[in-house]
C-alpha cells in the first residue's frame, strides 16, 4: 500500500513542529530549584488570571513579572498593597491566599 501523496508530507510537518517545540526558540538558562517551585506554584495558583507568561497582562491580573516578595506578601498573603505602592490596576478581584506563605520566597525568585 502505498502512502498517499500528502500524508507523508503533512507527518513529516507534524514531527518538525513538535521538535521545535520540544527545542525551544533559544537557550534559556536552567532555573534555581528555588525559581522552579516558584514556576510550578505560578503554573498551579497564579496562571489562570495572570497568564501564562508573567511578563504579560493576564486576562483578569496584570503582568507580575519583577513583583517584589513585599508586594506579593501583601498581594497573596493579605489581599493589600505595601505602604506607598501604586498598583497597575486597583481592584479587590484577587483574594487572598494564605496557605501560599511558605512558596512566597520561591514565587518572588521565579518572577525575579
Amino acid at each position: 500500500m502505498r502512502p498517499r501523496p500528502g500524508r507523508a508530507a503533512g507527518l513529516g510537518g507534524a514531527l518538525l513542529a513538535a521538535a521545535l517545540l520540544s527545542a525551544g526558540c533559544g537557550e534559556q538558562t536552567p532555573l534555581s530549584p528555588s525559581a522552579e517551585r516558584g514556576r510550578q506554584v505560578y503554573l498551579a495558583q497564579c496562571v489562570s488570571c495572570h497568564g501564562p507568561e508573567p511578563g504579560r497582562d493576564g486576562p483578569l491580573g496584570p503582568a507580575v513579572k519583577g513583583a517584589s516578595r513585599e508586594l506579593l506578601e501583601a498581594r497573596v498573603l493579605r489581599g493589600t498593597y505595601p505602604p506607598g505602592y501604586t498598583p497597575k490596576r486597583p481592584t479587590r478581584v484577587m483574594p487572598p491566599l494564605p496557605a501560599l506563605a511558605a512558596d512566597i520566597p520561591a514565587l518572588a525568585d521565579y518572577l525575579r
